[in-house]
């Protein structure tokens, strides 16, 4: 390859094949190896393999030139441009390797604060009422949640024809006993745990029962299908309403402070006698009949109580001449609705970080 083309050099004089394939050859590498970053790759392959480019600009002008030196220039521009082309793919990967992957991080930069997560605010409740229960000498403990109607109603004073069972709308497991009848069922209250420690301890019994509860009703403002309870029950010779009265007013001293007041009514419950509801002023109002929570009534009921049913004692083989008891059963959602100033109890179950965040 001898032969001319007319491209002048520096002194005026028309560069030969080799010299002009060879200057553009290393002009485009040496400014490869110069680029570092993305963007000045980016930059390179505009000025030398793109739609404009210098090497593209070259075979271009193969049709330019003399028929005779067509053939060789096309062939040594081609060259040029895989060559080119090439060390291109070889310099951006090294690039890419040496500035990490994406999201990679940036040792020189400050560290960012992790994410510190937090106890759910009905965890928060659960925790502040078995505390309060337990600087009054009070145990805590867990029952099952999938629970035997035999324990859910019967050992409660609520067999199957009585008319309280109506109160609990109930999901029943798909199994049946030998009569073919279903008698497993996700617990609707955590009263079940009375029978369950009456039968297995002597007293005397102070203990506080956590727990998820479930029962088939509709959603609103200030109910769940599911949600926590807490029940409260004492067993021991000797055990009055008055002392009912002052474990419940001292409970509600603690948890919800001196200014909050406190109403004792009296209420039914299958598995005590006699029952009331204790019940704490409304938050969100004072006695506004729209108010959504309170119903206009000025007061929440959070709690229902009562002496424990003979019966009940009874089934679990304690004698009710000597022993008598109190109970008492909570929902966690409302007492936590209460403390915080929470309007709607859904909530709670919806996963909303901003809410959540607030605890």
């Amino acid at each position: 390859m001898s032969d001319s083309v007319n491209t002048p050099n520096g002194d005026g004089a028309e560069l030969s094949v080799e010299d002009r394939i060879a200057a553009v050859r290393d002009a485009a590498l040496a400014a490869l190896s110069a680029a570092e970053t993305p963007d000045s790759l980016q930059e390179w392959r505009n000025r030398y393999i793109g739609r404009s480019g210098e090497v593209t600009l070259l075979l271009r002008g193969v049709g330019s030139l003399p028929a005779e030196q067509r053939a060789e220039f096309g062939q040594a521009a081609n060259r040029l441009k895989n060559e080119v082309e090439a060390a291109f793919d070889q310099r951006e990967a090294e690039v890419k390797a040496a500035s990490g992957p994406v999201g990679a991080i940036d040792v020189s930069l400050p560290g960012r604060k992790p994410t510190e997560g937090r106890l759910h605010p009905i965890t928060q409740t659960v925790r502040e009422i078995t505390v309060a229960f337990g600087a009054m000498g009070f145990q805590t403990f867990e029952g099952p949640e999938v629970e035997l109607e035999r324990y859910n109603f019967d050992a409660m004073n609520i067999p199957f024809d009585h008319p309280a069972r109506e109160m609990f709308d109930t999901f029943w497991l798909d199994r049946v006993d030998e009569e073919g009848d279903r008698n497993i069922l996700l617990r609707t209250h955590t009263s079940p745990m009375q029978a369950r420690i009456m039968e297995s301890h002597e007293p005397p019994i102070r203990v506080v029962v956590p727990g998820r509860c479930y029962r088939y009703e509709a959603t609103d403002a200030s109910h769940e299908w599911h949600f926590n309870q807490v029940e409260v029950m004492a067993v021991d010779e000797g055990i009055t309403f008055a002392d009912l009265k002052g474990t419940l007013y001292e409970f509600a001293r603690r948890v919800f402070g001196p200014e909050r007041k406190v109403r004792f009514r009296c209420d039914f419950f299958p598995f005590v006698e006699p029952g009331v509801d204790l019940a704490v002023d409304c938050f969100n109002c004072e006695g506004d009949p729209a108010c959504r929570i309170c119903r206009g009534s000025g007061w929440l009921e959070i709690l229902g109580a009562g002496m424990v049913h003979p019966e009940v004692l009874r089934r679990a083989g304690y004698d009710p001449e000597r022993y008598t008891g109190f109970a008492a059963g909570m929902g966690v959602e409302r007492v936590a609705m209460l403390k915080h100033g929470i309007d709607d109890i859904r909530h709670f179950y919806i996963n909303d970080l901003r809410f959540l965040s607030q605890f």
